[in-house]
Order: C-alpha cells, then structure tokens, then sequence
C-alpha cells in the first residue's frame, strides 16, 4: 500500500495539506465537508501537488513538515520552483 501527502487549494485560496492512502476518496470527503474542519468551512477547489511514500510514517513526517512551511514556500513547492525553494528555506544545505 502506499501513502501519499497532498496540498489542496480551498475556497478561501488557502492551501491545505494532508495525507492519505486513498486520494480520490479523500478528495471527496473532502468536498463532501466530511473530512477536516478546514475544508468542511473553505471547500477544497483543486489537488494542487502529490507526493506517494511507502509507508504511513513516512506521510506523516513530511505532511508535518509541509504544514510548518509558509504560504509562498508551499506555492514554490507546487510550482516546481526550487530555486525560489531553496531561497525561502532557513538553512541552504
């Protein structure tokens, strides 16, 4: 089975970021305002990026990580921008 983290573009142009193993069906919990608060309130528009993991733990970690990102470095990040990615990011390894 495997895993994936999303970022979704919601109602309110805002992004939100989860994880699942089932996307289509999480889509649409989703927009069915079955799924999380935020999206129960602004109503996903579009799957804007997917990342697939091999395993849950894996998901989880980086849909952390994601979460902790701001507003700009998740549109780099959607955008395939890494240049503007490692400009935005804290420490250029």
């Amino acid at each position: 089975m495997h895993w994936f983290v999303y970022i979704l573009r919601c109602a309110n142009q805002s992004y939100y970021v989860g994880h699942t193993s089932d996307l289509v069906a999480r889509f649409l919990r989703h927009r069915n305002k079955e799924g999380a608060q935020h999206t129960a309130t602004y109503p996903p528009e579009s799957l804007l990026h997917q990342e697939q993991f091999d395993s849950e733990a894996e998901a989880i970690r980086r849909e952390c990580q994601l979460k902790r990102w701001s507003h700009a470095k998740k549109e780099a990040l959607i955008a395939g921008n890494t240049s503007e990615l490692r400009s935005l990011s804290r420490s250029h390894d």
